[in-house]
């Protein structure tokens, strides 16, 4: 089993110095790959549901300043030499297909081929508007489109695509990317056409376990949900990774899911081993956590407890 971390894009911890240290010494510390979210701007004024809260409400504190996702992939590429850099996630339809097909190889070529790219169709309406993005109701269909663009420009001599939102033929696209045949693709969300993108376009799942909606907050819930996935994923033939992005854990969390089963990732350092390797046992091959103290230091030092607290218990 993989262990990532968030790295931070808004906020104190995003000034260049605290972001790199948080990536090198991540990397030192052995940690497997660092995660990367995706705002280009926050609109004052947000009337679309959040998906990951009770509320709804999109947390205050992640309406800070922040960087441009894969800009903020490439700075930390150059600061790393191991570690993983996986977007977390992409949403797909805020910049142009073959233009974001030719970022995502460059990163991967500069990187030595440690991309991941976790994609979703994103769930801000008014961003959508405010960047002049693709309709947000089509949002979906742009983001199968979209990929499968991608793969056509990733590994394709002579790449060529006609699609209702991106269309090229008569071009080269080269260097292509050092993974192939191209980065892994990890997809996120919960619902139903989550799961059929990821059956049909992804290389592994990459849910977070806290949309009411679609809760995964217990072994249970998050079993069956896996149990979902493979029934579609069988119709197509394809083989499924299982990743997993847990945004919070310990003490914070109450101790039992609303199904009535414990919650996973509360309680302490023996609890949460526990939950890692009932994971590993139902075939999760990824899980990444976020950890956000006051100072870069401060960071270092929660994730160099959890390493030695709790890695080295699975």
């Amino acid at each position: 089993m993989q262990i990532g971390f968030n790295a931070p894009t808004a906020g104190r911890l995003a000034a260049p110095d605290a972001l790199t240290a948080l990536a090198v010494e991540g990397e030192a510390m052995g940690f497997d790959y660092l995660t990367f979210s995706d705002h280009i701007v926050i609109p004052a004024d947000i009337r679309a549901r959040y998906p990951y809260s009770e509320t709804g409400e999109f947390p205050q504190g992640a309406r800070a300043g922040r960087h441009e996702q894969l800009t903020e992939i490439a700075f930390i590429a150059a600061k790393t030499s191991r570690i993983r850099l996986v977007t977390s996630v992409m949403v797909v339809p805020h910049r142009p297909a073959v233009l974001t097909a030719k970022i995502l190889a460059t990163i991967d070529v500069l990187s030595n081929g440690r991309l991941t790219v976790g994609i979703g169709a994103g769930w801000l309406k008014e961003e959508f508007e405010a960047i002049g993005a693709p309709p947000f109701a089509d949002r979906g269909a742009v983001t199968d489109e979209y990929v499968q663009a991608f793969r056509e420009l990733w590994t394709r001599d002579n790449p060529r695509f006609a699609g209702r939102y991106v269309t090229f033929e008569g071009i080269a696209f080269e260097p292509k990317p050092a993974q192939r045949p191209h980065p892994p693709i990890w997809v996120g969300g919960e619902s139903g056409p989550a799961l059929r993108r990821t059956a049909k376009l992804g290389d592994a799942w990459y849910p977070i376990g806290t949309n009411p909606a679609h809760p995964l907050d217990s072994l249970k819930r998050y079993r069956a949900g896996i149990e979902r996935l493979r029934k579609i994923a069988g119709e197509t033939g394809r083989a499924i990774a299982l990743a997993l992005r847990c945004s919070k854990h310990g003490s914070e969390l109450p101790p039992k899911a609303e199904d009535g089963e414990r919650r996973l990732f509360s309680g302490g350092p023996v609890e949460i081993a526990g939950d890692l390797r009932d994971l590993k046992a139902l075939g999760v091959e990824y899980v990444d956590f976020t950890f956000a103290q006051s100072t870069a230091a401060e960071t270092l030092i929660e994730m160099k407890h959890f390493r030695d607290d709790v890695l080295a218990r699975v």
